[in-house]
């Protein structure tokens, strides 16, 4: 089988292995599409932490069942999606039911070799029928359900005010799925093209850039309180500071996204507000099947988000372009 390895940071290579055979418990999948993510492009510029090299990426990716194990409910041929996040099943956030901040965890593509590949063998209960939705569809399930447990994480209620900081893919879905649960949305992002997509295809009427005047605009469309909620998804460690000042008192700051740095603030202002702090940390099961509910429906625009597509043999090319802000990469998707 082809797989495309990153055998240090800014080279990627194909290179052929044996298709793996499954082990006790395991579904060979035969991988078809692979989202590519922010984590991905770290892994290639050479800057996300937690990894070792070479390794093959993609965390995000559908496909369709070869073998599985005796009287399983996956049969061949079933699309299927991954749920990338392996946890131990018995540690104390396991117990509680938050198996995705497990102590142990291991994610496909960071901790250990992920789907960019043609076949890949899986552990049989983070594998979950896609049927109902395309391939492309699936493959899009993980990025969104992290937005859509920062959002479960923060009880998101209708007619709350709420803010998102970062309108990537991570903070799109955030939005989405805010916006879904019934609250205003307004949007913070440097980069015009994403706001404009936040307008027009999301249907977010408050888009705003950061400038000089970002704090009175703020007040003003929040008739002066500020916000329920905020999100962060801009994986920078001086937005991260500034977002505590777009909380309401009573309000609560959600920091979904990671840097490695030490984040600051003021504790005389935080007490002053009684602002809930939040870390949220990838999905759990329950929100990638809220993501395909969601999907079955037609309440996600999926179309509109995915904006690229390669081959696996012409991701290698294809990564270096899409690494440029000027392609307005939102989703890009690998054919494999």
């Amino acid at each position: 089988m082809d797989v495309v390895v990153c055998s240090q940071p800014g080279t990627l290579i194909v290179e052929r292995r044996p298709i793996p055979a499954p082990g006790p418990g395991e579904v060979l999948v035969r991988v078809r599409r692979v989202g590519v993510c922010g984590t991905d492009m770290h892994i290639f510029r050479g800057v996300q932490p937690y990894l070792t090299y070479p390794r093959v990426m993609g965390h995000e990716f559908s496909g369709e069942v070869v073998e599985s194990p005796q009287g399983s409910a996956h049969k061949a041929g079933d699309p299927v999606y991954v749920v990338p996040y392996f946890s131990c099943g018995e540690c104390s956030a396991c117990r509680k039911g938050r198996s995705n901040c497990c102590m142990a965890l291991s994610v496909l593509g960071v901790h250990r070799d992920g789907g960019m590949a043609q076949f890949v063998c899986v552990p049989e209960r983070f594998v979950f029928s896609a049927r109902g939705i395309s391939l492309d569809e699936a493959a899009m399930i993980e990025f969104l359900s992290i937005g859509a447990h920062a959002v479960r994480r923060a009880d998101v209620k209708p007619g709350q005010r709420v803010v998102v900081s970062g309108s990537g893919p991570i903070g799109i879905a955030c939005a989405l799925f805010a916006k879904l649960r019934g609250s205003e949305v307004s949007v913070i992002d440097s980069r015009p093209e994403r706001l404009a997509f936040c307008r027009d295809k999301l249907g977010i009427p408050n888009v705003l850039a950061p400038s000089a005047d970002l704090i009175a605009n703020l007040l003003s469309i929040s008739g002066g309180d500020m916000f329920d909620i905020a999100f962060d998804a801009t994986g920078n460690a001086q937005a991260m500071e500034g977002g505590f000042r777009y909380v309401a008192h009573g309000g609560t700051y959600v920091l979904v996204s990671v840097v490695s740095a030490d984040i600051k603030f003021s504790d005389p202002d935080f007490h002053k507000r009684e602002i809930t702090l939040m870390g949220s940390r990838n999905a759990t099961a329950e929100d990638f099947d809220v993501v395909l509910q969601n999907m079955r429906s037609g309440k996600i625009p999926t179309d509109a988000l995915r904006t690229h597509r390669a081959t696996l043999h012409d991701f290698p090319a294809a990564i270096t372009q899409w690494l440029k802000p000027e392609s307005e990469v939102i989703k890009a998707m690998v054919e494999c």
